[in-house]
């Protein structure tokens, strides 16, 4: 009984330490090629909720041959560049991916394919305004990352580009809201000129 708990025990606490360890970003290989293009140009800082851009990765075959056995999927990220890391704990880059909050927004996940891997994606509206780059993650039968990919160098200083955030109004907004304006005026000055109109009458009779 007590060799059967202290295994139980020792299974648990195994499972425990991988899941707090997890897999850290620099054992992994980078073995994926990105590309991203923007539209409308790129260099243009780029709208969230009305611009977009199309993905395209596979693998680099520069590598050995069955490389890349083990990969089932691919998942595709949105990441922070470090000049829109600064003073935001929120987003801050760790080497251990279960503490890592660098990309926190998905693009997309398939199933792995080597090559002709392409997406088009509108920026969404919830993206802050910041500076960006694109990382795809490789993953085994076991959903661990295995592998990575991504637009940018090491240093994460090239290849970037910029989102510009959704203000809090709309164009739909502001139409609306001048309408009811003058609506507004309109129905004030209309009862200002029955009222006056109103008191003429009760002075001539």
């Amino acid at each position: 009984m007590a060799s059967s708990l202290l295994l139980v025990s020792s299974i648990l606490i195994s499972c425990l330490a991988a899941s707090c360890h997890g897999v850290t970003l620099s054992s992994l290989q980078k073995t994926l090629i990105v590309f991203v293009t923007a539209s409308p140009s790129p260099g243009q800082v780029l709208k969230a909720g009305e611009d977009s851009i199309t993905l395209t990765w596979s693998f680099n075959n520069s590598f050995p041959v069955r490389t890349d056995s083990a990969y089932k999927t691919v998942q595709v990220k949105l990441c922070f560049a470090p000049i829109s890391q600064q003073d935001r704990a929120w987003r801050k880059t760790e080497d251990n991916l279960v503490k890592d909050k660098t990309c926190q927004y998905k693009i997309v996940a398939k199933p792995y394919s080597p090559s002709n891997n392409t997406f088009s994606w509108t920026v969404q509206r919830d993206v802050p305004t910041g500076t960006y780059f694109v990382r795809a993650y490789a993953y085994n039968s076991a959903d661990e990352e295995v592998a990575y990919g991504q637009t940018t160098n090491a240093h994460k200083t090239n290849n970037l580009f910029q989102v510009k955030a959704i203000s809090g109004r709309h164009v739909s907004l502001d139409i609306a809201s001048i309408c009811f304006s003058a609506f507004s005026i309109v129905s004030l000055f209309g009862f200002f000129l029955l009222e006056k109109r109103g008191a003429k009458h009760s002075q001539e009779n």
